[in-house]
């Protein structure tokens, strides 16, 4: 299937989803909001063909342009922004992000994440148990080097966010991002542990592939796929009606 033909299938599967109660949204517990209470479908994979051509990945996708790719070119920036300066003009920000962030910063970002060598409050160089922290440009050079390694993968998720989600901290939904070159193409699986449909889906969708275009080109090689596994796919409840009508006209979310 076209990748607007997965849209409009998750569309009619959220308009017949049942109700989870989770209690709470991004670290946020408060019965009384909205947001509390979602619209989930559990471990929905993706299968999309990934051009070489990012004007091609954009109209396949109709992500938040140009958010989408500013944020993009932070993630792959080199830098450990937090935060990034494009965060106060995401489509859905709510007073620059304000409930998220403490002494100006936010508890994590993806450009922290994607280069967390020298993320740390004092910018020494970060120790893992026993090895130094790894970046995307180490990455590159794992792929360069062993291009059928299966070990190319770029983490998201670190074990302090354990502690961070015990002490109701907002973690990443993502978890990370495993590359495979086979037949000189790459492939990008990306896996993310938490997607709201309509604010972060397309994006989410847009930059993964974006990683995947921009690490086969440091590679030299071409692109093949995104396989995108999502352990859950959700709207807030009180969207019920948007995607029931959305559903019933064909209206791709």
């Amino acid at each position: 299937m076209s990748f607007e033909q997965d849209v409009k299938y998750l569309t009619k599967s959220l308009a017949v989803a049942p109700v989870v109660k989770v209690g709470e949204w991004q670290a946020i517990k408060d019965e009384n909001l909205p947001m509390m209470d979602t619209i989930e479908i559990e471990d929905v994979s993706l299968y999309i063909d990934l051009p070489t051509s990012v004007e091609q990945w954009q109209n396949d996708i109709k992500p938040n342009l140009p958010w989408a790719e500013e944020h993009f070119t932070e993630r792959v920036s080199g830098l450990p922004l937090n935060p990034p300066p494009s965060h106060v003009r995401w489509p859905f920000a709510q007073k620059d992000n304000e409930e998220h962030t403490q002494n100006k910063q936010f508890s994590h970002t993806y450009p922290e994440r994607f280069w967390p060598k020298f993320a740390g409050e004092h910018f020494a160089a970060m120790r893992g148990i026993r090895y130094d922290y790894g970046d995307l440009h180490d990455l590159v050079d794992l792929l360069r080097a062993r291009p059928h390694t299966r070990q190319a993968y770029l983490p998201v998720w670190f074990p302090e966010d354990l502690t961070a989600a015990i002490s109701d901290q907002r973690v990443p939904c993502s978890l990370g991002y495993h590359f495979l070159i086979r037949e000189g193409k790459l492939k990008i699986t990306y896996y993310i542990r938490s997607c709201d449909f309509y604010r972060h889906f397309r994006d989410d969708v847009y930059m993964a592939g974006r990683l995947g275009q921009w690490v086969a080109q440091a590679v030299d090689v071409e692109t093949s796929r995104l396989v995108m596994h999502i352990s859950s796919l959700h709207i807030f409840a009180a969207e019920r009606s948007r995607i029931v009508q959305e559903a019933e006209n064909g209206v791709l979310g």
